[in-house]
Order: structure tokens, then C-alpha cells, then sequence
């Protein structure tokens, strides 16, 4: 915007400067034609006097010699031969062709004729004896445009100063529009990047100070709205101790037993994961971030660990459970915490929404750039994959809240990947996990699609052990 103020300026500026300059300019020109000229016909009009009384020679060339032209050699004094007098009068010496002189004769008017080097001036004086004499005053090119240049030079400087001074104004202008313009972006972008405190002073042209105001009213809005959502998460999050207590109470009664102790684990770990939820909500912390250099977690290690969690009630429903690419380490930048709770989000989906029996596979891929966790299952499918993505999107699907999706696809993206929803080969719903890597976590996998092993995991009732059978 500043940019295009100046140019407009100076176009503008440059118009209205040619616009008067270069008539200026021409005036300029013919006021000093015009003041040579004048100065011709007054020294022509100073040898007047003297031919009304005589046309003696020695009286004309006095003087002629008495004005600055004819003392100059540019005047000349041209008499029609009198009565009794063969030859004609020349004083001085003449420039001017006969046929213009004989032409001022009989038209008795001033007048001006071209020549070589410049112009003369021809003026027609009556004589006593009724003849007309004829007074040449010559001026030289350099004489018509005396002072000429100095003018032209002095009119362009006053049109630069104008030009520039219209520009520097424009340009004034533009930054007291601009700077404004600027923070303003500048406090949008921060605000978009979570940085909650951006606020815009409130400066500038009106319309810029109104939109300053509507930013700031804005801002102020959205962090109260998620200081709001931080209290209400963290309130129903405290709300769930009291039955968390009674679960914890009915656990302890269970006696021992593999049932048993997978129950109390279960609650314990729930506890924590509440525990968490109020403390990332008071705290105002993202639940989901990209972790630094170094840190991370094993997702074959995390895969094998809550596969073997689900296993138990997958037995129980009777479901077909087959794992694989979790032979070897495999170093994601994601949390384990984080990642465990996207793994429970997609298995618990599966037992969830699939009727029981129904079979579901979980398939890590390590390639390069990327590590890909697919979670397929035999189910009947998602009609509307891209609704189900959707935060808070439950559908018409019984149970759900539409967060569980939601969760996945956050940590997918704090990697730069994302997540994908389309057709298993086992006949319902593939859930395509793509985690993005950095160079420094690479680990050397076996490229992207490509199955580092194959089979299926079967979990048994008893000692909860976990036993390969080749396909």
C-alpha cells in the first residue's frame, strides 16, 4: 500500500508539473523573444526624432553611433532618394532583403524578417518630405534567448522540488497507513501461533483504530472463551474422582487373579489420565506438542504394550487380532503419553463400534521420512469419513463423543503428518496414521509399505502371553 501511494503520487505530480511547466516553459520563451524585440523597436524609435529634421549623413551616423546597436554594427538606416538625388541613403549596414524593405515602403507597418544568425527588425519613420525611411535594427539569435536557459533551469528545479516533496509526503502518508496495516498482521499471526497476549495499539487512521478495536475485543474474547474451556475441562475432569474412588474401592475387593489385577490397573491408569487432564486444563498447556531432539518414544514398543492391554478383551469378544512391523525400535517425536492415548482412541473405537467377533489388525510401516500406523478392522465401515474427522462429530453412532478421531489427528499433525480414513482389506474401516520424522530420528526402516514381519498375535486366556503364528 505504501508503494502504490507513492507511485500515485508521483504520477499525479508528474501530470500537473508537465501540465504547467511546459506552457510555462513556451511563455518563458516568447517573453524574452518579445523583450529582445522590444528593446530593438525602442533604440529604432530614438533615430525618429532626428530623421523628422534632416537625413544629413554625418547627422544620421551620429546618431545611429549614439544608440547600443548602432554602436554594435546592428542598426542600419535605409532613405529613399530624395528630389535631385540619384541614389538612395544607406547608413550602417543592412541585412534585410529589398523586397521586404520595399514591402515596409508601401505598407508603412513595422515589421520582422528572418536572416542569417537571427532576425531584423524593419520600422518605417516618415520624412519631412513625405518619403518613408526605413530604420533596420538587427538582433542576433543569442539575443532571443538571453536568459532562456537560466529560466528553463530554475522551472525544472521548482518541478523536481514539487515532485519530491509529493512523493515524500505520499510516502508519509503510506507509513502512518501502513505501520498501523503492519501490527495489526503482525498480532493476527502471533494470535494464530497461540501467542494469546498479542494485542494491537490503537493508532492510525479511523478505520485502522476501528479494526485495532475489533482485534483487541476479539483476542480479549478468545482467551476468556479458553480460559472457560480450561475451568469446564478441568471441573468435569474433577468430577470424575468421586466414581473413580468407587471403581478403585471395587477393584480392591476383586481378590487377585490375571481379571483382577487388570482391573485395578486399569482404574489406576485412568486416575493418572484425570489426574493429567487437570492439570494440563489449569495449567493452560496444549495437550499435544512436538517434542525436542532426543526424546520421543518407541511406537513398536507403545503398539506391542497397549495390543497387549486390548488383547484380553479381544478374546473375550472372540475377535482375530494380527500385528505387525513391531519387530524392531522404531522412534517416533511424539510423547508416549500422547501416544498411548491415540492408540486407545483407535482400538477403542474398534471394540467400540464393530460388533463382537469381528476381526481388526494394527500394521506399523517405517519409511525414511515418515512412520505409518494403520489400524484396520472387518467391521461395516464409516459411511462419512470425512464427518467422522471432525472434531465433536459423533454421527449417528452410538456412544460416540467424536473426539476420539480428533485426538489421532492432533498428534499426527504435531509431526506434520496426518490422518486418513478409507476401505481395510479386511472388508470395514482403515484408520492411516502418518507421523512425520525428523532426520535426527531416523531409525533405517524398511521404506514406507513395505512389512518388516507378518502375522498374527494371539493372546492367550491364561498368563495374558502373546504367541506368533506364521502366515
Amino acid at each position: 500500500m505504501r508503494w502504490a501511494l507513492v507511485k500515485v503520487a508521483l504520477a499525479v505530480t508528474v501530470m500537473v508539473v508537465l501540465a504547467f511547466a511546459v506552457p510555462l516553459g513556451l511563455v518563458i520563451k516568447e517573453l524574452a523573444r518579445d523583450r529582445a524585440f522590444g528593446n530593438a523597436e525602442r533604440q529604432a524609435a530614438a533615430i525618429g526624432p532626428t530623421l523628422s529634421i534632416t537625413t544629413d549623413r554625418a547627422a544620421l551616423e551620429r546618431a545611429v553611433a549614439s544608440t547600443q546597436s548602432g554602436a554594435d554594427g546592428r542598426m542600419a538606416v535605409h532613405i529613399p532618394a530624395p528630389p535631385g538625388r540619384p541614389e538612395p541613403l544607406e547608413i550602417g549596414t543592412g541585412r534585410a532583403p529589398d523586397a521586404d524593405l520595399e514591402t515596409v515602403r508601401r505598407v508603412p507597418r513595422a515589421a520582422i524578417t528572418e536572416v542569417d544568425g537571427g532576425s531584423v527588425l524593419l520600422q518605417p519613420t516618415a520624412l519631412g518630405t513625405g518619403q518613408i525611411a526605413i530604420v533596420e535594427v538587427y538582433v542576433p539569435e543569442g539575443e532571443l534567448t538571453n536568459g532562456l536557459a537560466t529560466a528553463w533551469l530554475t522551472l525544472a528545479a521548482v518541478a523536481a522540488a514539487l515532485i519530491v516533496g509529493s512523493v515524500a509526503v505520499a510516502d508519509r502518508l503510506g507509513v502512518r497507513m501502513v505501520l498501523p496495516a503492519q501490527r495489526l498482521a503482525r498480532a493476527a499471526r502471533d494470535l494464530g501461533d497461540g501467542k494469546l497476549g498479542a494485542r494491537v495499539r490503537e493508532e492510525g487512521p479511523a478505520e485502522l483504530r476501528s479494526a485495532a478495536v475489533a482485534f483487541n475485543s476479539m483476542a480479549d474474547q478468545v482467551v476468556q472463551l479458553l480460559a472457560n474451556e480450561r475451568e469446564l475441562a478441568a471441573d468435569l475432569s474433577h468430577r470424575l474422582r468421586t466414581p473413580l474412588t468407587v471403581l478403585r474401592l471395587n477393584a480392591a475387593s476383586l481378590g487377585e487373579g490375571p481379571a483382577a489385577d487388570q482391573t485395578r490397573a486399569a482404574v489406576e491408569q485412568l486416575e493418572r489420565e484425570v489426574d493429567t487432564i487437570i492439570r494440563t486444563a489449569r495449567e493452560a498447556k496444549p495437550q499435544t506438542q512436538a517434542v525436542g531432539p532426543g526424546s520421543g518414544c518407541d511406537v513398536s514398543e507403545v503398539v506391542r504394550e497397549r495390543m497387549a492391554f486390548w488383547s484380553a478383551l479381544a478374546e473375550d469378544e472372540d475377535r482375530k487380532v494380527r500385528l505387525a512391523g513391531v519387530d524392531r525400535p522404531v522412534r517416533i517425536p511424539v510423547a508416549r503419553p500422547e501416544l498411548v492415548a491415540a492408540l486407545d482412541a483407535l482400538l477403542g473405537n474398534v471394540f467400540r463400534h464393530t460388533p463382537e467377533g469381528t476381526a481388526f489388525s494394527v500394521d506399523v510401516h517405517n519409511g525414511e521420512d515418515a512412520v505409518i500406523v494403520l489400524v484396520s478392522d472387518a467391521g461395516p465401515g464409516i459411511e462419512d469419513p470425512e464427518a467422522a474427522l471432525t472434531r465433536g462429530n459423533g454421527g449417528e453412532r452410538t456412544g460416540s463423543t467424536g473426539l476420539g478421531l480428533d485426538i489421532v489427528r492432533r498428534v499426527a499433525e504435531s509431526t506434520g503428518g496426518d490422518v486418513r480414513l478409507g476401505r481395510s482389506v479386511l472388508g470395514g474401516t482403515e484408520v492411516r496414521v502418518w507421523l512425520g520424522l525428523d532426520d535426527g530420528r531416523r531409525s533405517g526402516g524398511t521404506g514406507v509399505g513395505r512389512r518388516s514381519g507378518r502375522g498374527a498375535r494371539r493372546v492367550g486366556r491364561r498368563g495374558r502371553q502373546v504367541v506368533r503364528e506364521t502366515s
